[in-house]
């Protein structure tokens, strides 16, 4: 009976240190990212079906706050993220700069587009964030084909671009295109009513209510804008705005080999067929595009009509860019 008793208690402590080395096994990843919630959901629930073993955990917020998240969290001694996903490239080469990122090279790394320059490892494009021309089809008739139409009586007054103290991709876009037009485009712009708005969800949401007639905006928040029936159109002038959203692993993560794994995953035809559902550019030429998305352009073609962007000088020039522009737009 004791012997019994004694056998049944082994047995149980047994299987309770099973369960615990079970959950034990499962490793526990945080990513960080400023990608949209249906996107990440999505590769969320395709990682976690190919890696069991692996939990996923998203931070989703604007790429500012992750990046105070994650100052903070350094000074306390420790970053709780493994991986950092945005579109705020800069952002990337600073973190970089400090020494607090992974060098990685994905395993399938030659079958991607790279538009970043002096590429070691230490992050890696995980998608092509275009910006466009969106105007509403009710109030402009006839489409801006280049970006000094932006400057015809049609646009007077009606023509938005989102805060870039706000949004990470609308300094992208404003350092750019002044880089490549100068800051006399938006002294033009201005003059002819160009307005300042909030996020870059919301110059698009109010091109969709008719409050202005066009605005530069983001590919896949306007595509999901069109998909759900707003009177909108997306346009490309021949210089196009292409963002990259890079992905980076940190240095000291505990989970450095499941981070591994998270990236190879998201730039794996698999995760990119994913990533482009949601109205965005793929960085493999071996994606195709949704039917639906025809105002996207090819991959191919969008790198070749990009605008050349100096990620190292836009990062030291933030303040100042953003200080111009508000300045210009506050006239």
């Amino acid at each position: 009976m004791r012997s019994t008793k004694l056998l049944s208690l082994c047995s149980a402590a047994l299987l309770l240190g099973g369960l615990s080395f079970g959950a034990a096994a499962q490793q526990k990843l945080y990513v960080y990212t400023s990608m949209k919630e249906s996107m990440v959901g999505g590769l969320k629930t395709a990682f976690m079906k190919k890696h069991p073993d692996i939990k996923i955990d998203f931070q989703s917020a604007g790429a500012g706050k992750l990046m105070a998240k994650i100052a903070a969290e350094r000074e306390s001694g420790k970053i709780l993220a493994d991986v950092l996903w945005t579109s705020e490239v800069p952002d990337f080469y600073q973190l970089k700069a400090n020494g607090l990122l992974l060098p990685y090279t994905p395993a399938e790394s030659k079958a991607l587009i790279n538009p970043l320059p002096d590429y070691d490892g230490s992050f890696t494009a995980a998608r092509l964030g275009t910006l466009g021309i969106a105007y509403n089809t009710r109030h402009i008739k006839e489409a801006p084909k280049n970006w000094d139409d932006l400057k015809k009586p049609a646009f007077k007054g009606a023509f938005g671009i989102a805060n870039p103290a706000l949004s990470g991709t609308a300094y992208m876009s404003v350092a750019v295109i002044a880089k490549t037009f100068g800051w006399g485009y938006f002294e033009a712009l201005r003059a002819n009513g160009a307005k300042m708005g909030k996020g870059s969800g919301q110059v698009v949401d109010d091109t969709a209510s008719g409050d202005l007639v066009a605005s530069l905006a983001v590919d896949y928040i306007t595509l999901d804008k069109i998909d759900k029936g707003a009177t909108l159109q997306l346009v490309y002038p021949p210089e196009m705005l292409v963002v990259p959203s890079p992905v980076a692993i940190f240095k000291n993560s505990p989970n450095a080999e499941a981070a591994k794994k998270f990236v190879d995953f998201i730039l794996s035809k698999e995760g990119q067929a994913i990533i482009v559902e949601d109205g965005t550019l793929p960085v493999r030429a071996d994606v195709k595009l949704p039917e639906r998305f025809k105002q996207l352009p090819a991959v191919d073609d969008a790198m070749k009509r990009a605008m050349k962007i100096d990620y190292q000088a836009i990062m030291a020039e933030k303040e100042a860019t953003i200080k111009k522009f508000t300045d210009i737009m506050q006239k």
